[in-house]
């Protein structure tokens, strides 16, 4: 496909791809409510913190501008992975002391959910298939052997595989196996943990943005368009929209547009004969990664490649065509038999980055804690994240895997790595990188 041209046939979407929005949406709150405590934000770590924290006897009330799960939580990928984002050498030269309990968080993570899963029943077509950090070059090949090398020193459940042996598509030249965690459908995972929000004591308020937060010598208040909510404690799991609440702390997160593109169904003769032999979450380790799934419905997933910053405030949009049209080169390059299968759908959401790219949570100002567990592994993270959080509101002492991402002060530097022209330059290094590759194969 030449540069510029648009991907054809496609239908662009402001939802999510994955699932279609409840009918059951709960009214939002007007007037006044007390709670111990209030949560604000309904996606995967604000949902299992109220979940945990009315468990544990509190009364809660959890506020969602949209419907539970109408963010992040239900337009990702779907890869339930126990590993961190950032490159592992990187990860090693800044946090070598760190990265040990940091790995055990991420691994820790990727079975807590899991569990959840289990547990609540929830039926999301997850497959424990783990994911595979895998190489395009022989250059990318080498920097996954160290990778997976510092991983395992460090106590990750990873390996280093060879791409033949493994049933990966031929493309993929091997790299770090992730064994923990697999794939799943996202959006059926968040309308799953919201059923189960719905059927416990917790006072679940959607279309309810809150707009200011107030700490008093006697609690929080909590205002919204309707009313206000007076708490005790007040728990923030706005992820990726915290950029735009004057009450979370400054410069906590840069939110990043990812796009993802869904195929049309694909003959698993087809997919075999590529080599892909293996159900497995496949990504890539450029500097802007690439993925590439299967799904339940035969159908192929691919997504990320490139990313968008925010202008002005967030909210519903659709992927750019050109985006769209980049990522479908980037299909045909890995899987260059199957140029025929055409794009049915094209959606994306908003993802939090941190400027460690690792987890966070503390105390933004009295009684008003946070979480953010996403960079790209929200799925796992997040719901682990707000229910150690949820634990330690609940009186537990601190647990070692929430000791490991805590902020003891709510303050963040700078991240121009995300600004516009830092990511266009990054995915034209990706592409300088291909094109080398490409000439020597």
């Amino acid at each position: 496909m030449p540069l510029g041209e648009t991907a054809a046939g496609v239908t662009y979407s402001a939802l999510t791809g994955w699932v279609d929005r409840p009918t059951d949406v709960t009214p939002m709150l007007e007037g006044e409510v007390t709670c111990d405590v209030a949560v604000v934000g309904g996606g995967y770590a604000g949902m299992a913190a109220a979940l945990r924290l009315a468990d544990r006897g509190a009364d809660v009330v959890l506020l969602e501008s949209g419907h539970c799960g109408w963010g992040g939580s239900s337009r990702n990928a779907g890869y339930l992975s126990n590993a961190l984002a950032g490159d592992p050498e990187l990860l090693n030269a800044l946090h070598a002391r760190r990265l040990p309990a940091l790995i055990r968080y991420a691994d820790s993570a990727a079975h807590f959910t899991e569990e959840l899963i289990q547990r609540l029943r929830i039926d999301c077509d997850y497959e424990p298939t783990g994911n595979v950090i895998a190489a395009v070059s022989p250059g990318q090949l080498r920097r996954t052997r160290r990778n997976a090398e510092i991983l395992q020193r460090a106590g990750a459940d990873a390996e280093f595989v060879e791409g033949r042996d493994f049933g990966l598509p031929r493309s993929f030249l091997g790299g770090v196996f992730e064994r923990a965690g697999g794939l799943l459908n996202p959006g059926k995972f968040a309308l799953g943990l919201r059923d189960a929000l719905l059927r416990s004591s917790v006072r679940v308020y959607e279309h309810t943005a809150a707009r200011a937060i107030e700490p008093h010598a006697s609690g929080v208040v909590v205002s919204v368009s309707g009313g206000r909510v007076r708490a005790e404690r007040v728990v923030l799991a706005t992820n990726a929209y915290s950029r735009d609440l004057p009450f979370a702390p400054r410069r906590m997160v840069t939110p990043i547009w990812t796009s993802l593109v869904e195929t049309e169904p694909v003959e698993p003769e087809r997919l075999a004969a590529t080599g892909w032999t293996r159900r497995i979450g496949i990504v890539t380790p450029h500097t802007i990664l690439e993925n590439y799934r299967p799904t339940p419905r035969g159908t192929i997933m691919f997504g990320t490649r490139q990313l968008r910053t925010a202008r002005g405030a967030l909210g519903a949009r659709e992927p750019d065509e050109a985006v769209v049209a980049d990522l479908l080169r980037g299909f045909h390059e890995r899987f260059p038999t199957l140029s025929d299968i055409a794009p049915r759908r094209a959606w994306g959401g908003w993802v939090a980055m941190t400027p460690s790219l690792l987890p966070v949570a503390g105390e933004a100002t009295k009684n008003v804690f946070y979480a953010i567990g996403c960079n790209g592994h929200g799925l796992a993270q997040s719901p682990y994240l707000g229910t150690l959080l949820a634990d330690r509101l609940a009186g537990d002492q601190a647990h070692d895997d929430l000791a490991a991402v805590w902020r003891a002060r709510p303050r963040f530097a700078p991240m121009p790595v995300f600004s516009a022209p830092a990511l266009r330059a990054a995915w034209t290094i990706d592409r300088l990188a291909d094109r080398l590759h490409r000439r020597r194969a």
